[in-house]
């Protein structure tokens, strides 16, 4: 698996978003949608990547600087037909990975709470993001759920394990 900044004009990238909107609107109740369009990831304070094998498109991921330290995980989506082979995981790490290069000191993210965002709390939680309170715009529903992430080396070593 080979990670790269991701162009965002790459049809498979550009495809493979539009998927991860669609099905966050799918999954979500009307109004608790946060996921990011194209045009909400073209901004300087987003890092995006992408996962490849060889030409194949395997998943993306971004983080969002917030200040202070702070991060927001954007964007994760395993492109159909990878999943269960790894992809959310090391896309996971890499993010912590490039975060804590960055300099960032802590990783936020929001995610739902029903059947369909089970994965990826399994997977946050695995790599050691706890439960926290609602951060930036948010507001905590009976959806949605936040977690944090302290970037501390022994912390965030459990999401490459």
């Amino acid at each position: 698996m080979r990670f790269a900044r991701a162009d965002l004009d790459h049809p498979a990238v550009v495809a493979l978003l539009e998927h991860h909107v669609r099905e966050a609107h799918r999954n979500s109740p009307p109004g608790s949608v946060f996921a990011l369009d194209l045009s909400g990831l073209r901004v300087p304070e987003i890092r995006v990547w992408s996962a490849w094998d060889g030409d194949m498109l395997l998943g993306i991921g971004a983080w969002k600087a917030l200040g202070g330290g702070d991060a927001e995980l954007k964007s994760m989506r395993t492109a159909p037909g990878c999943e269960r082979r790894g992809v959310g995981k090391a896309m996971l790490a890499h993010l912590i990975a490039e975060a804590r290069a960055a300099g960032m000191t802590r990783l936020l993210l929001e995610t739902g709470t029903n059947d369909a965002f089970a994965p990826a709390r399994v997977m946050y939680e695995a790599a050691g993001f706890v439960p926290t309170g609602a951060f930036g715009d948010y507001v905590l529903t009976d959806f949605n759920r936040c977690y944090a992430l302290s970037l501390s080396r022994d912390v965030s070593a459990r999401a490459l394990g």
